[in-house]
């Protein structure tokens, strides 16, 4: 009777597993018996409002992402989160870079209020969740529609400028400058947005930290990762970004503007980093015009142990476990930046 008292107070969790060769949406969603495709994970997730933590575990393969995947249940807390990662994280041991699920989008575009088309891959509109051990990769389709107007792809989207805690880490998204390249890796309001131990390999942008209720968000940070070859920004934070934003061993290379910020009264903290190969080092961006006006680095950070120099080399091998990596042994390796975290 007491153990059966004891486990009346267990925490219980829904798990659903996921696999995008063997699975059925039809199936339990079972180790065995698992489900197909992260958008019936996303309605069995939306439509259970039992207060519990739920888990989706993704199998190792290419995921076809034919419409927005799109979580909206209210019901998690800190302690009972919604948790999307893959079966196998990069710090196991029998991981290997074949063994991430790959997101893959197939998503129809839609109007954006800029006239660019635009998809959403995965989008958090509730607070509490962590996204792990996933690959993204970009829209296969054309650039520029008309020369002008974009095809922008998101991953990562949270809309909810009062959602919280949502935390992105060993993940990694790859664009593709021929096509339709990743526009923003990772794009949330609200607060809470946590980038730990992910790698963003020539996407457009990385990350843009946006706004919250009241104007501002805060307790963001982004932490240990890898940003090499963006075509437009490393980091970018927004007028809405408090200066509570947290930025440390992170290396930003080989790309067009390092970090980008909406105006000149933004200033943040950061150490321990390097900024090395870039156009430029930090940027403004947002304004009346449309363009980014350029400014150099220091009036951004209050800056300890920031490097410029060194040449970031990149791991090509695929038979290497560090692909898309820092090369081994190569400048940067004290900062451990990138998806292992042990």
């Amino acid at each position: 009777m007491f153990c059966l008292f004891i486990a009346s107070f267990a925490v219980s969790a829904e798990e659903i597993h996921i696999n995008g060769q063997t699975g059925n949406d039809s199936n339990p969603g079972s180790l065995t018996q698992p489900i197909r495709t992260l958008n019936e994970a996303a309605r069995r997730v939306n439509v259970n409002y039992t207060k519990e933590a739920a888990t989706l575990l993704l199998a190792a393969g290419v995921y076809d992402l034919t419409q927005t995947a799109l979580f909206m249940n209210p019901k998690f807390t800190a302690n009972e989160r919604l948790t999307i990662k893959a079966e196998i994280m990069p710090d196991d041991a029998n991981w290997t870079p074949q063994q991430m699920p790959i997101i893959a989008a197939m998503i129809p575009m839609v109007l954006s209020p800029f006239g660019d088309e635009m998809a959403k891959g995965i989008e958090i509109e509730t607070s509490h969740v962590t996204i792990g051990g996933l690959r993204f990769v970009g829209e296969p389709a054309y650039y520029y529609i008309d020369g002008k107007h974009a095809r922008c792809y998101y991953p990562i989207w949270r809309e909810g400028k009062s959602l919280d805690d949502l935390l992105v880490t060993q993940c990694m998204f790859t664009g593709n400058h021929d096509v339709a390249p990743v526009r923003v890796a990772v794009i949330a309001n609200g607060n809470g947005l946590v980038l730990d131990h992910d790698v963003f390999y020539n996407c457009e942008n990385s990350v843009v930290f946006w706004d919250g209720d009241g104007g501002k968000s805060t307790g963001n940070a982004m932490k240990y990762c890898l940003v090499y070859g963006n075509n437009y920004s490393g980091v970018w934070t927004t007028d809405g970004t408090a200066e509570d934003f947290d930025f440390h061993h992170n290396i930003i290379s080989s790309g067009h503007i390092a970090w980008i910020r909406d105006n000149e009264k933004q200033h943040y903290s950061g150490h321990d980093a390097i900024f090395t190969a870039n156009e430029f080092i930090a940027g403004f961006g947002n304004d009346k015009n449309g363009t980014s006006g350029l400014a150099g680095s220091s009036d951004l950070l209050k800056a300890k142990n920031i490097r410029t120099e060194g040449k970031i080399e990149i791991e090509k091998d695929q038979s290497k476990r560090n692909y898309l990596q820092l090369k081994e042994g190569s400048f940067g390796q004290d900062l451990k930046a990138g998806l292992f975290k042990n």
